[in-house]
């Protein structure tokens, strides 16, 4: 079970059948609408199915989108779009909106939106990984990997096809640019995570980690910044992710200014850093369980119960304990260590 990543649902879309009598002659074009059809069938098939892997994904992405460019971009090489562009109507629900579709008749708009969902399969396919309590090095840097090919995706959306939109996304909208780009934000952020946990694992300089902590906090803080004029009805469980996220970080990097405060005998400093940590640590518990009350799209999560969540109150526990037994010897210096 994914204890650690929140995800909003796929998109949903309605079936296409790419016939156009009268429009298509010729057995050519005939194979080609059939192929789109099978193509498209055959990528929305394995967006659910949980043996699918990246190559079988992108193998079927490929297949679908080169397709697709014949409806986009014209074929004589030229920079005017193809004359197909706007034969088709497609429609798409949103990831924060539920059932109801938005349509366009562009072939832009199924390029995005169905690119925005090849981008959340990789998101949810590194959340599977996640998920395992004993991950392998290999298989944390396969999660690492889909996160950062997810950010790359939501990015190229955003910037390369967002724009070429006849009809601009409505607030709240998946194809609205302020919304994916808290998806990238997003992504950064838990790919980062992994770069953490491994430098933890690794034993990396504490001064190091607490930076790594401390940015990715603040990766966390603004893309709930950029959520933050959303409707509350549809992106308070999503921001509530996000902002537990922070305070988790954030007692992260605390926790390990601490260490590096203690290793230069400032005690009294370290004391106080892994405080702030302590503190932040209950908030981000407490954030956990409205998480879980707060209704919203997607399933919920359990951060808390995540051992990695776990591992972290024990550490700031003891460090603050160590820190205080340390602290005791300097101001009692007759005092014989145990």
């Amino acid at each position: 079970m994914t204890h650690w990543f929140h995800r909003n649902p796929l998109k949903a879309t309605a079936p296409v059948s790419f016939n156009y009598y009268g429009v298509v002659t010729g057995p050519s074009a005939s194979k080609i609408c059939n192929d789109l059809r099978s193509s498209r069938a055959r990528l929305l098939e394995l967006f659910t199915d949980l043996s699918c892997n990246p190559e079988m994904m992108k193998n079927a992405a490929d297949s679908y989108f080169s397709l697709l460019q014949g409806f986009i971009n014209s074929l004589d090489e030229s920079t005017q779009e193809s004359k197909l562009r706007y034969i088709q109507n497609f429609k798409w629900t949103d990831t924060l909106q539920g059932q109801v579709p938005s349509a366009q008749q562009d072939a832009v708009f199924e390029l995005i939106s169905m690119g925005f969902n090849v981008a959340l399969w990789y998101t949810k396919y590194a959340s599977r990984l996640a998920g395992k309590e004993n991950i392998t090095e290999d298989e944390a840097k396969e999660v690492h990997r889909s996160l950062k090919i997810a950010a790359g995706i939501f990015k190229h959306l955003k910037e390369s096809h967002l724009p070429k939109l006849i009809t601009p996304a409505e607030k709240g909208r998946d194809l609205e640019s302020r919304l994916i780009e808290a998806y990238v934000i997003q992504c950064q952020a838990e790919a980062q995570e992994v770069t953490i946990a491994r430098a933890i694992e690794l034993k990396h300089a504490p001064g190091l980690i607490a930076a790594l902590a401390y940015e990715t906090a603040n990766f966390y803080q603004k893309a709930d910044h950029t959520l933050s004029s959303l409707e509350p009805a549809y992106s308070a469980k999503w921001r509530k992710y996000l902002h537990l996220k922070m305070c988790f970080y954030t007692a992260y990097a605390y926790c390990y200014h601490g260490e590096t405060l203690l290793a230069s005998d400032k005690c009294g400093e370290a004391i106080r850093s892994l405080q702030e940590a302590e503190k932040l640590y209950a908030k981000a518990e407490a954030l956990c369980k409205e998480y879980g009350e707060t209704k919203g799209p997607g399933p919920t999560v359990k951060p808390s119960g995540h051992l990695f969540f776990r591992k972290l109150g024990n550490l700031v526990k003891n460090t603050l304990e160590k820190c205080q037994r340390e602290n005791g010897f300097i101001l009692n210096p007759n005092q014989k260590k145990k």
